[in-house]
């Protein structure tokens, strides 16, 4: 394995995870889904629930963004029981500005299944939670080493960075994941393998960071290959991103002189899957006029973008404002007291923003 090749080839002391694990007990994140080292200590244990739910959210998303989305659904829904019970249009409202709405989708899936086929107790093994709708492999060793104690391999974005520097390994990403897990595996203790998950992917958030790392600060700078080389800030290669194309689109807002919106729900298949939206066009080159109401639209002198995961988009937004008595082709009104903008989503919240500036 490339990972103990280069660790014998080399006159560093080999990376000791318990020297991370006492910089850990020391130095932990507080996180509102996270059991700390000194209860952990003490024997509380981590509720897999909220530990999968900080995963899920924490999915291409900062722990900034997350902390408040996840107090609101713990507080909303404190067992996965109860969100497996809740309505989807419920979950998706709450979710709504977070994004990659397909997690919410597949949260809601996942805990039909614990609560349907496990009791509302979420399995503890790994293979049996890969086995979950939404759960990929990161996921199911982040719950099982994190939740259950096991000595299973994380490997998110701060783990490969602090993977690429120990071992100062230039392979490009995506490229390097493979051999990036291989070093990690074999650092991964059975003794505090929880602990030990959090403590690698905090050093990457804390010290091992993309820009300016504190080397000064880490406790296995002394096994460092990047540290010796002097390139920890080139690492970890990246593969060049692709350019993104742009897409264009139409946002038709009507409003009817009560006051109320007119809105639809989107195919719970594709990009806002299930979310309530404004009607509109299709997204692409050269988007139909195709207005879900007749009325005269007026066009916005501003759009709505927004920028995607694999593409920028750009709504020409037209609004219009209806009679009481007329009804829309597709679509449904919704009156002002049950009518929130937060619950929808960040791109269609843009267009309700220019509209209210009109």
């Amino acid at each position: 394995m490339r990972a103990e090749i280069k660790g014998m080839s080399d006159q560093r002391d080999p990376p000791d995870p318990s020297l991370l694990l006492d910089w850990y007990d020391r130095h932990a994140r507080q996180m509102p889904w996270r059991i700390g080292p000194a209860a952990r200590a003490e024997g509380i244990r981590p509720d897999p629930y909220r530990v999968w739910m900080s995963e899920i959210m924490l999915q291409q998303t900062t722990v900034a963004a997350v902390k408040s989305y996840f107090e609101a659904f713990t507080t909303r829904w404190p067992t996965v029981s109860d969100l497996a019970q809740a309505e989807d249009a419920d979950v998706m409202a709450a979710w709504a500005g977070l994004g990659y709405y397909a997690r919410a989708r597949n949260l809601l899936k996942c805990a039909r299944v614990v609560h349907h086929d496990h009791g509302g107790v979420f399995p503890d093994t790994y293979d049996n939670l890969i086995a979950l709708p939404g759960i990929g492999p990161y996921t199911a060793a982040a719950i099982a080493s994190i939740a259950f104690d096991l000595p299973e391999t994380v490997l998110d974005g701060n783990v490969e960075r602090v993977m690429s520097r120990l071992y100062d390994d230039h392979t490009p990403l995506p490229a390097a994941k493979p051999v990036l897990m291989q070093y990690a595996a074999a650092l991964t203790p059975q003794h505090r393998p929880g602990c030990y998950a959090q403590a690698v992917m905090d050093l990457g958030a804390t010290i091992c960071t993309p820009r300016n790392p504190a080397c000064g600060l880490c406790p296995w700078r002394k096994s460092c290959a990047a540290w010796d080389a002097g390139t920890a800030k080139e690492l970890p290669k990246k593969s060049p991103k692709k350019r993104k194309p742009t897409r264009f689109g139409i946002a038709y807002l009507a409003r009817r002189v009560d006051g109320a919106w007119l809105l639809e729900q989107r195919p719970d298949s594709g990009l806002l899957g299930g979310m309530l939206g404004w009607p509109g066009s299709d997204w692409g080159d050269t988007p139909t006029e195709d207005p879900p109401i007749r009325a005269e639209w007026r066009t916005l002198p501003e759009e709505a973008r927004h920028t995607f995961t694999h593409f920028h988009l750009r709504l020409t937004v037209k609004t219009a404002l209806v009679p009481m008595d007329r009804a829309p082709a597709r679509g449904m009104f919704v009156e002002t007291d049950q009518f929130d903008p937060e619950n929808l989503p960040t791109v269609m919240r843009k267009a309700h923003a220019l509209a209210k500036l009109k």
